[in-house]
């Protein structure tokens, strides 16, 4: 069973080089079709897939209008890695932030976003410093060396996170606490020479929470296109924003909980990644025993891979010797609407009705939208 990669789609670490070149900021490869502008704002909508945007257009005539085409936002569809991608203008085999957890060696499983400990939720700040794990130059950093104001307009309670370290090094933080701050400051921003990034995460939680598509879902969308809106009548004469989104989502379906399916642990020593999309870190030796069971028991429910395997077929672009160990020795990803759950290791996150992580169109196709002032 081959993954689908949608090779002919431009990937999500394309939008922040291109609006860098579109900024006149030297060695930055414009590979999308923006224009050249004095100003330039990515506004990132967790959760905002192009399947869904298309099935509730409607809800979102602003967006639906201004959307030009898909970005693929490369293996996994998650929320570390896509902020990443934003940050350093490449995929995840890269930046290395490889999964809502994954193993950093000599320090455990990271849950990048909070940036503890998967397992016994310890602080990981002072054994794993951000810019270790994540030690490339930003978007932000290239935007400021070249004379750019380099911001970020996000949630205030964002603002001294490692994973912000990790992905907006260099960045000015603007934190803000609603829609309507949100909106004002990018545009604040816009209105001098400056590369801008903003984030809006609700979206998402509504969809983890209630289900993509959802009633409450569709009403977030409807404040989400509002948002847009107020920002893109607000744009001043030679500003661009593009608006895109880290994933889609998908509702769960069947759920396996491997915790309840001795088989699936035997050989294994430790669980990264998500319900979608699973690191498997095995006991030394027993990578293909346990590659081999994980395909018999999953069977057309889940693609899997060896590491090796993953690599070789580009799951996450590029990787570099010092993200490799970070992938599981074995990786699996969910198709069609399955989901890989932990009830006792992660309950929380196996509760939720939407989730992301994998390769389907639903989770990796997400929107670009394109406005200039």
């Amino acid at each position: 069973m081959d993954v689908p990669h949608y090779a002919d789609v431009p990937h999500l670490g394309q939008v922040a080089p291109s609006l860098l070149a579109a900024l006149g900021v030297s060695g930055e490869a414009r590979t999308l079709e923006v224009p050249e502008c004095r100003s330039a704002c990515v506004l990132l909508v967790d959760g905002l897939g192009w399947q869904l945007l298309a099935e509730h257009a409607a809800d979102a005539p602003v967006l639906t209008e201004l959307a030009k085409s898909p970005l693929r936002v490369g293996y996994p569809s998650t929320t570390a890695a896509g902020l990443a991608a934003i940050g350093t203008g490449l995929a995840s085999g890269e930046h290395g932030m490889v999964g809502y957890t994954f193993e950093v060696p000599g320090a455990g499983v990271l849950n990048a976003l909070r940036w503890r400990s998967h397992e016994d939720g310890s602080d990981l700040r002072g054994a794993l410093p951000p810019r270790d794990v994540q030690p490339l130059p930003t978007t932000f950093e290239r935007a400021a060396a070249a004379g750019l104001d380099a911001v970020a307009v996000s949630s205030a309670q964002f603002a001294d996170t490692a994973m912000t370290k990790a992905t907006q090094g260099g960045a000015r933080y603007a934190g803000v606490h609603a829609l309507g701050d949100l909106a004002a400051r990018t545009l604040e921003v816009l209105s001098s020479r400056a590369f801008c990034y903003a984030y809006h995460g609700e979206l998402d939680l509504v969809g983890h929470l209630y289900g993509p598509g959802s009633t409450a879902w569709r009403m977030q969308l409807r404040q989400v296109d509002r948002l847009v809106e107020s920002i893109v009548d607000g744009l001043p004469p030679g500003a661009v924003l593009a608006v895109v989104a880290d994933h889609g989502m998908v509702r769960i379906g069947e759920k396996l909980d491997l915790e309840a399916t001795p088989e699936l642990l035997a050989g294994v020593r430790a669980f990264g990644g998500e319900v979608r999309a699973r690191h498997v870190y095995t006991e030394p030796g027993a990578e293909a025993d346990v590659r081999q069971t994980w395909q018999t028991v999953l069977g057309e429910r889940a693609w899997v891979r060896s590491r090796d395997e993953a690599i070789e077929e580009g799951w996450f672009g590029t990787v570099s010797d010092r993200v490799r160990p970070r992938i599981g020795n074995v990786v699996a990803a969910a198709r069609g609407t399955f989901g890989m759950v932990r009830e006792l290791g992660e309950s929380v996150e196996s509760s939720l009705l939407g989730q992301h992580g994998s390769f389907t169109e639903a989770e990796q196709l997400v929107p670009l939208v394109l406005a200039a002032g």
